[in-house]
């Protein structure tokens, strides 16, 4: 059993949260993805899905389960790995996380990278 919820939050709407405690290094949840070519991905980029997509290469994937509705802090505490072996998006607590706090992840893929987003940062 995956030990996330999702619930509304205060600032971006729904987001992930934690339904136990979760240790550092801990597996929190694989995200199987669907790839979207470039090619598609040009016909698309101006919907709603282009803020819910991660990079796969030189593509597009979007994060199916619980996988896409992670909010970005850059303060994060956990982080996600591409599987693209495994064709999934994989996320893991970066420190401990407590029962009841919103598990976020920073969306530059490196949990110190504080290069600006597309959107205006709410921490």
């Amino acid at each position: 059993m995956r030990p996330i919820t999702v619930k509304k939050t205060e600032k971006y709407g729904r987001g992930i949260f934690a339904i136990r405690n979760i240790m550092k290094g801990e597996f929190i949840e694989e995200a199987p993805v669907v790839v979207i070519t470039i090619t598609e991905w040009k016909l698309m980029k101006k919907n709603i899905l282009s803020n819910y997509v991660f990079r796969w290469g030189e593509d597009k994937a979007l994060a199916l389960g619980y996988g896409s509705l992670y909010n970005h802090s850059y303060t994060s505490n956990a982080r996600y790995h591409t599987n693209i072996e495994n064709q999934s998006i994989d996320f893991y607590a970066w420190e401990d996380i407590q029962e009841g706090e919103e598990i976020t992840v920073n969306y530059n893929g490196d949990p110190e990278d504080r290069a600006p987003l597309w959107f205006e940062v709410i921490e």
